[in-house]
């Protein structure tokens, strides 16, 4: 049975730049911490994998001393994980309140693939409770619990690392060679990459000018009636029209892994 495993931010939803952005400044500024994040400067520490590891990215000594933070290890980790928690709230607070709408074609193409027996997933280093909220809001309840979700600290290394991509590949008992990525970035396209899957990315807001070299497909989006997809590399020349469809990934995932079989 083929499996489509979506990332989360970014794919589900442009969640980084309405979601997760407002939702680390706002936490900064109730826990009286002196940062605020640009979106420049956002789009930099997007290439560090995984939130509580950005909010690590600051506590440089000269910033732990200025701030009155720990210095110690231990408590430096206590600390971030309370950061952590309640920016996952304020965050998961924006998506039910309806601010982070879904991407065009999540949703179609979810039904088409349940509707033809493809297992669902989605596979991100995000918390668990921020991606199932994403993921309901975006597709509904019901289609919701179809889904194996696989989020948060659930592995030791985050994207580009493949780790998440080879647990689901191994708890979804499907082969590598059955199974298609949607990612919006170059690290979980690597991600994708390096645990076999067949990747196709929707380029988001802060990843348009990012290098997608070995992407199965690129396009703007997985497109929807009256929001047709751009498409801005096509390898395999499947030429999909105004829209991403199933058969299109099905495709797909026979000519990535016929031509990775010919290159080995």
């Amino acid at each position: 049975m083929p499996a489509l495993i979506f990332d989360c931010d970014g794919v589900l939803a442009d969640t980084e730049r309405f979601g997760h952005l407002p939702a680390f400044n706002q936490m900064f500024a109730e826990f009286g911490v002196p940062v605020q994040w640009s979106e420049s400067d956002y789009a930099d520490l997007l290439k560090i994998g995984g939130g509580k590891e950005r909010m690590r990215s600051i506590l440089t000594p000269d910033f732990v001393a200025s701030a009155g933070l720990p210095s110690d290890p231990d408590h430096q980790t206590e600390v971030v994980a309370r950061w952590h928690r309640r920016k996952t709230e304020i965050y998961t607070a924006l998506v039910s309140a309806g601010h982070l709408p879904a991407r065009p074609g999540v949703r179609r193409i979810t039904e088409e693939a349940h509707d033809a027996g493809w297992q669902l997933a989605v596979a991100s280093t995000s918390a668990f409770e921020s991606v199932h909220a994403v993921l309901t809001h975006a597709v509904g309840t019901e289609l919701a619990g179809h889904f194996t979700l696989f989020a948060g600290d659930v592995v030791a290394r985050k994207k580009p690392a493949p780790d998440i991509y080879q647990m689901a590949i191994s708890q979804l008992r499907v082969d590598a060679g059955d199974g298609i990525a949607v990612e919006d970035s170059h690290n979980g396209m690597a991600a994708a990459l390096a645990a076999d899957l067949t990747c196709v990315v929707t380029t988001s807001s802060y990843t348009q000018e990012e290098d997608f070299s070995g992407a199965a497909l690129v396009v703007t989006s997985l497109g929807d009636p009256g929001e047709p997809t751009e498409v801005l590399a096509d390898p395999y020349d499947v030429e999909p029209e105004t829209a991403v469809a199933l058969s299109d990934l099905q495709s797909l995932m026979t000519k990535s892994h016929h031509q990775q079989g010919i290159r080995r």
